[in-house]
Formats: structure tokens, sequence, C-alpha cells
């Protein structure tokens, strides 16, 4: 997932090379930390959260057939 999320990312952003994605790795959840460019950053949330709530909704889909919960978050840098 964490390949996943830093390409959809590094697709969206002016300065792919800022893009960061950590992945915290708990018992029964994962959590994704995505840090991009301040420039950059409302072009991953998009206009209402659209764009950062479907690179969630994907990367939850995509987890599930390794039995684990995975979370999207935005960290500002």
């Amino acid at each position: 997932m964490k390949a996943f999320v830093e390409l959809a990312a590094r697709s969206l952003v002016d300065h792919p090379d800022a893009v960061e994605v950590r992945e915290i790795d708990g018992p029964q959840a994962t959590v994704l930390e995505l840090q991009v460019s301040p420039d950059d950053l409302g072009k991953v949330i998009g206009r209402g959260g659209r764009v950062i709530k479907a690179i969630r909704t994907l990367a939850r889909a995509g987890a599930t057939r390794s039995g684990k919960r995975v979370t999207v978050e935005i960290i500002r840098p």
C-alpha cells in the first residue's frame, strides 16, 4: 500500500521529489504518513477533501486482502 500511496501522490503534485510516505506497522493496523511540499498540499487534499478521500478508500480496499486496516494521514511539513 505504501507504493500505491506514493505513486498516487507523486502523480498529483508539482514537486514529486518532496513526497515522502512513512509506514508505521501496528498489530492490527498500519498507518501511512504522507508528507508533501507545502505548495502541493491543496492538490493532494483536493476540493472538499475528495482526492485524499479517494486515496484512503483505495488504500483500504487494497489492504483488505492482507486482513489489516490501513489509515492514510497527511503530515504537514
